[in-house]
C-alpha cells in the first residue's frame, strides 16, 4: 500500500475514533455528584490515631515512583483537585523508609491536610472488596482444561480520549474496525460462542466459573498442570458495559438482594450447570490477560496507576474523579474472615491505585484484600456504607475553599 494511502486511512480512523468519543460522551451514563471537597481536621478522621498506615505509606511511596517519572506540570488526574506531578515532589521526597505506626501517622499529619469527600450533600458512599484468586489451568486443552484465557487481541482498538479533549482524561473506547466503520467489539456470548481468532490463548482453565471471577477480579494467580506458576494480569476489555451478574440474579429471583455476596453467587453457579453460563454472559464485558511474573508474593499485580497492588492499602476509584497515588482515608465496616462472627469496623489509610468497570462516583471505593482464603472471605462479602476522605499535600489544601464542588460551575 503506498505511503500517502496508509496516511488517509489513519486519518480517516482518527477521525472515526473521534466522532465515536464524542457520541459515546454524550450518551454515557451521568457521573453521580457533584464531587464535593471540604476541608476537616486529623481529629475528625474515625480512629485515625489508632490507624496503623504503614502498609500506606509502603503503597504511596510505590505511587511516589510512578510521579517522579513524570513531568512537574502534568496534571495528577481526576477532576482536577490534586494538582499537577510537581505539587507532590516534595511529599514524596520525603517519605519515611523505616517507620513505626505512630511514625507513619505523623509523617501524613506532617505534610497532609485531610478533605471530607462528599457527593453533593452525601458523606456516605459504598465501598465492596476485591482480590487475587486462585484457579488451576494447563498450556494445552486437554481433560478438564477446557476455558481459554486470551490475551489481548491484535484486532482491537482503544482510543484514550484523553487524547481528543482535556476533560475526557481517563475514558476510553474499545472496539474494532469493520471498513471504514469502528463498530462493539463481539461481547462474552459472542466470544464464548465463536472463540477469537485473533487472540491467542494464554491458558486453559479448569473451571469456567474460576475463569469467570478471574474476570472480575482483573487479574489472578494460575497454577498449572506441570507444577510452575504464573500471574495473569489485566491487559485490556472489550469495551462493552460491567454488568454485576448478582443484580441478573436477584432479577431473575434466584438470589435475595440481602444475601448476594461472591460465596452465594458462585455456589448458585455451580449448583446451576445447565443455566450457569447464561447468567455469567448477562455480563457482556469480556477482560483480556498478559502473562507477568509472580514478583514479590507478598503484593498483588499492577493496578490501573501502574504499580503492585498492596493487600488492606490499595484501593480502586473512579479516576474521572480522582486521582492516582493519592492517599484515603475510609471508615466503613468488614467481613470478619469467619463468616459466621458479625462485620468489624474498618478504618484504614489506603492509596488510590487502581480502577474498575463497577466504581464510579465520588464516594465509592473498592479495597484490595490481597491473596488467599482469608482475602476471598473478605473481599466477597464486603459491601458497607462508610466515608471517605483524601489527603491533599498541605499547600494544595490550602487552596480549598470551605467547600468546593468539582467540576466547577
Amino acid at each position: 500500500m503506498a505511503p500517502r494511502a496508509r496516511y488517509a486511512i489513519a486519518a480517516a480512523l482518527a477521525v472515526i475514533a473521534a466522532a465515536a468519543a464524542l457520541v459515546w460522551w454524550l450518551t454515557r451514563p451521568p457521573v453521580p455528584g457533584p464531587l464535593r471537597l471540604t476541608p476537616v481536621g486529623f481529629a475528625d478522621l474515625p480512629d485515625w490515631n489508632a490507624a496503623d498506615p504503614r502498609a500506606a505509606l509502603a503503597a504511596f511511596r510505590r505511587s511516589c515512583d510512578e510521579i517522579g517519572k513524570r513531568a512537574p506540570l502534568s496534571a495528577m488526574g481526576g477532576a482536577g483537585y490534586a494538582g499537577v506531578a510537581g505539587d507532590w515532589l516534595a511529599v514524596c521526597n520525603a517519605v519515611p523508609r523505616n517507620a513505626s505506626a505512630a511514625g507513619a501517622r505523623r509523617f501524613f499529619e506532617s505534610w497532609f491536610a485531610p478533605v471530607a469527600v462528599g457527593a453533593g450533600e452525601m458523606r456516605e458512599g459504598l465501598f465492596t472488596g476485591y482480590y487475587e484468586p486462585q484457579l488451576r489451568a494447563s498450556r494445552a486443552r486437554h481433560g478438564p482444561y477446557q476455558t481459554p484465557i486470551y490475551g489481548l487481541p491484535n484486532d482491537l482498538v482503544t482510543a484514550d480520549l484523553g487524547q481528543f479533549r482535556q476533560s475526557w482524561k481517563g475514558e476510553h473506547l474499545a472496539g474494532r474496525i469493520e471498513g471504514h466503520r469502528l463498530v462493539p467489539y463481539p461481547d462474552r456470548a459472542d466470544i464464548d460462542a465463536h472463540g477469537l481468532s485473533t487472540a491467542k490463548v494464554l491458558v486453559y482453565a479448569a473451571d469456567p466459573v474460576t475463569a469467570f471471577f478471574l474476570q472480575i477480579q482483573g487479574s489472578g494467580r494460575v497454577t498449572l498442570d506441570d507444577g510452575s506458576a504464573i500471574r495473569l494480569a489485566y491487559a485490556g476489555a472489550n469495551g462493552r458495559p460491567y454488568t454485576a451478574i448478582g443484580r441478573t440474579l436477584i432479577q431473575n429471583g434466584e438470589l435475595d438482594r440481602a444475601n448476594v455476596s461472591l460465596q452465594t453467587i458462585r455456589a448458585w453457579l455451580k449448583a446451576h450447570p445447565d443455566r450457569a453460563q447464561g447468567v455469567m454472559e448477562s455480563d457482556r464485558s469480556y477482560v483480556f490477560f498478559q502473562e507477568a511474573p509472580l514478583g514479590d508474593p507478598a503484593l498483588g499485580s499492577a493496578g490501573s496507576e501502574g504499580v503492585p497492588l498492596t493487600p488492606r492499602a490499595s484501593l480502586a476509584v473512579d479516576p474521572r474523579l480522582h486521582p492516582f497515588g493519592a492517599p484515603v482515608y475510609v471508615a466503613a465496616t468488614a467481613p470478619d474472615p469467619d463468616a459466621t462472627k458479625p462485620d468489624r469496623p474498618f478504618a484504614a489509610l489506603l492509596i488510590a491505585q487502581d480502577s474498575g468497570g463497577a466504581i464510579g462516583g465520588p464516594v465509592r471505593g473498592d479495597v484490595y484484600w490481597g491473596f488467599g482464603k482469608a482475602a476471598e472471605s473478605i473481599a466477597g462479602r464486603m459491601k458497607a456504607h462508610g466515608t471517605m476522605f483524601v489527603l491533599l499535600p498541605k499547600p494544595l489544601a490550602a487552596r480549598l475553599a470551605p467547600y468546593t464542588d468539582y467540576p466547577p460551575p
